[in-house]
């Protein structure tokens, strides 16, 4: 009887066993179950989130941007335009190409689309930029001015670093009924190929031969009356300064030689004679600003100003100067510094010094 219970306990425990195991594989593959479910229901979030993002951002971008007019850029400089565009919310797309002047260097040539063309915000335009002419065929300079062409060749050199064309000096001048400094005659003659470094030789106007000047009435002029007359004649002039006597103002000019109304050739110097003021302001000089330039082979146009301590600065003179003795009053504050100019190039600087 032991024998078969100790068999039948054995089965028991054999079946518990059994059962236990199988309850356990139910509850991992319900566990595995749940799991796999919640790992579908992510995946379709996750999905249908993205598919939002997609969607919203597609819509972003083919939304309809707003609607500008193209404007006319065409003849004007690169900056400029680029200035324009960006306020019509527009971009350009830069070409470059050569053109037949080099005074049209940085100017726009073509633009596409056409001025007044309504087009979407954010379009871009193209832009057909001048880089000047292509120096292997000479330019026409006839007809330009000789120091207008000089600058533009400096300005080619200091961009490409070597000379390209050289002038021959000393240039050639003629007398011309033609403005003085305007280009007479070249060679190379215009549209000569050439190769390497050339040589361009110029004839320069000088103005007309022996012409005859009427002596202007500079007697009973304020200075600041006379130095404009004198500007806008073109005269030469050399001032000298006295006290002003009984019942005469100061700055007057009060004597000339020659007379007003003799007529005179271009070189001839006017001596005027300038009373001195009366009172001067405390730490303020009256005097003349004396140079002597260069000799020029035709009048170019020269300045002399001021910059006085304050930061301001004043123009005193200005006029077309053939060269040599100049002469100018002024009146000044001390520490004011005087600066002569000869066709916008700097040509002295000088302090004005108290007594």
């Amino acid at each position: 009887m032991r024998f078969f219970k100790s068999i039948i306990d054995f089965f028991k425990r054999k079946i518990s066993v059994f059962k236990f195991f199988k309850k356990e594989k139910k509850e991992k593959k319900d566990t595995n179950t749940d799991n796999l479910k919640s790992f579908y229901i992510k995946s379709i979030g996750l999905i249908f989130f993205m598919l939002i993002i997609a969607v919203s951002f597609f819509l972003f971008v083919v939304r309809g941007e707003e609607q500008t007019m193209v404007p006319d850029v065409q003849g004007i400089e690169l900056t400029e335009a680029l200035l324009e565009l960006q306020v019509k919310e527009l971009y350009p797309r830069i070409q470059l190409r050569y053109s037949e002047s080099s005074r049209d260097k940085g100017v726009i040539l073509e633009q596409d689309p056409p001025p007044g063309t309504i087009v979407k915000a954010g379009r871009r335009i193209r832009l057909v930029v001048s880089q000047g002419i292509l120096l292997n065929r000479i330019e026409n300079y006839v007809g330009r001015k000789i120091y207008e062409v000089q600058a533009d060749l400096q300005s080619h050199l200091l961009e490409s670093g070597s000379p390209m064309y050289i002038i021959r000096e000393p240039i050639i001048y003629d007398y011309s009924t033609v403005t003085p400094g305007t280009i007479l005659g070249q060679r190379p003659e215009p549209g000569t190929e050439v190769f390497g470094q050339t040589r361009l030789e110029f004839i320069v106007s000088r103005g007309e031969e022996n012409i005859l000047h009427t002596v202007p009435q500079l007697t009973g002029l304020t200075l600041s009356a006379a130095l404009e007359l004198i500007g806008k004649t073109d005269i030469l002039v050399d001032f000298s300064l006295r006290k002003a006597n009984e019942g005469e103002r100061g700055e007057i000019v009060v004597l000339q030689n020659p007379e007003a109304g003799e007529d005179i050739s271009g070189d001839t110097v006017i001596n005027i004679t300038l009373t001195e003021p009366q009172e001067l302001r405390e730490g303020e000089i009256f005097d003349i600003f004396i140079h002597t330039t260069l000799k020029n082979p035709y009048p170019l146009p020269l300045r002399l100003e001021a910059e006085i301590p304050t930061g301001e600065r004043r123009l005193l003179f200005t006029t077309d100067f053939p060269g040599g003795k100049i002469s100018i009053p002024y009146k000044l504050p001390v520490d004011s510094v005087l600066i002569l100019t000869m066709m916008n190039r700097e040509i002295l600087r000088q302090t004005v010094i108290g007594d």
